[in-house]
């Protein structure tokens, strides 16, 4: 079967299957490096036979939008949406206003241009009538302030803002023509799940909603949505542990004469003078890492889980 992803022909992270074609094993021989979800994910915890069988309701929405609503700090004038991903979201927002000119600053996630350009916009620049900004951004991990979201249709992708609340621009989502994308699989590391909000404009959620449709979100997925939401415990544990894997792999990465170029506590952005001889040699020992088609240097690596930091050392010792 195909992966849904790459048959946009859009560079994205994983891919595993098409790395084990190429250089042997299964996917259970290899570690995914390639992509920044959190290696240690939220705990599923247990469900009831109404969580699969019935339709969701409105009271499961309610308690996964009050959770929500907490843990971010969102403004009393902003909307929360649920659905079924960012992705889906960022599919639609291009839908909600006038065909005009969109600015992305680039390096960045390319589903946000495709998006657009699926729908008729044009990637400019010069007097933008939309902007996306990615916060903090992918690859490089920059972030942005809050002067800078000023277009008539602001989009913030927070998919990888949950490791440094403080840094959020939560705050402005009360602004006319503002939407807040926040991704549950990247801190809670349960991309699988296909869980995520958009936060903001009332009446461009509003439509938004009516995009989707009802019941968009699993009856699985409010309830383990709302449970990790309300555990801030959790939450302030794994940035302490993030923190400190990412000074483990920078060290790492710096024996072999790697650079930091940028990045997360998820995400790790390296200068490695020629990324895809580090991408082979890794993928030989069924490591998978993410290059990029704009750069020939730049190797980009998530955090790995507790039990593969052995196999990751003696892959980079191989490298040099």
């Amino acid at each position: 079967m195909n992966d849904p992803a790459r048959d946009t022909g859009r560079d994205h992270g994983g891919g595993l299957d098409g790395a084990a074609a190429k250089f042997g094993g299964t996917r259970n021989d290899w570690i995914d490096l390639s992509t920044g979800i959190n290696p240690v994910p939220y705990s599923i915890g247990e469900f009831t036979s109404h969580d699969w069988t019935a339709l969701p309701d409105t009271s499961a929405f309610e308690t996964l939008t009050s959770a929500a609503r907490t843990f971010w700090g969102v403004p009393n004038g902003s909307a929360i949406l649920p659905a079924p991903g960012a992705s889906a979201l960022i599919a639609r927002i291009p839908a909600l206003g006038n065909i005009g000119t969109v600015d992305i600053p680039a390096p960045t996630y390319n589903e946000h241009a495709a998006a657009f350009i699926a729908q008729g916009w044009t990637v400019s620049e010069t007097s933008p009538d939309a902007r996306v900004l990615v916060h903090p951004n992918n690859p490089d991990g920059r972030v942005w302030k809050s002067d800078e979201a000023s277009a008539p249709l602001t989009i913030i992708d927070e998919s990888f803002c949950d490791i440094s609340p403080d840094a959020s621009l939560i705050h402005l989502a009360d602004r006319k023509g503002v939407i807040v994308l926040k991704s549950f699989g990247k801190f809670w590391g349960l991309a699988g799940l296909r869980l995520g909000f958009a936060i903001g404009d009332p009446v461009l959620l509003a439509k938004l909603n009516n995009f989707i449709g009802p019941w968009a979100v699993s009856g699985p997925a409010l309830r383990i949505g709302a449970n990790a939401l309300q555990d801030d415990a959790w939450a302030q544990q794994t940035r302490v542990r993030l923190g400190a894997d990412t000074t483990r792999l920078d060290a790492l990465m710096a024996q072999q004469g790697a650079t930091v170029a940028g990045g997360t506590t998820l995400f790790r952005l390296y200068d490695v003078g020629d990324a895809q001889a580090w991408q082979n040699k890794l993928a030989r020992a069924h490591i998978w890492s993410r290059v990029f088609p704009y750069s020939t240097r730049w190797l980009r690596l998530g955090l790995p889980a507790p039990n593969q930091w052995s196999r990751l050392s003696a892959a980079l010792s191989s490298t040099s």
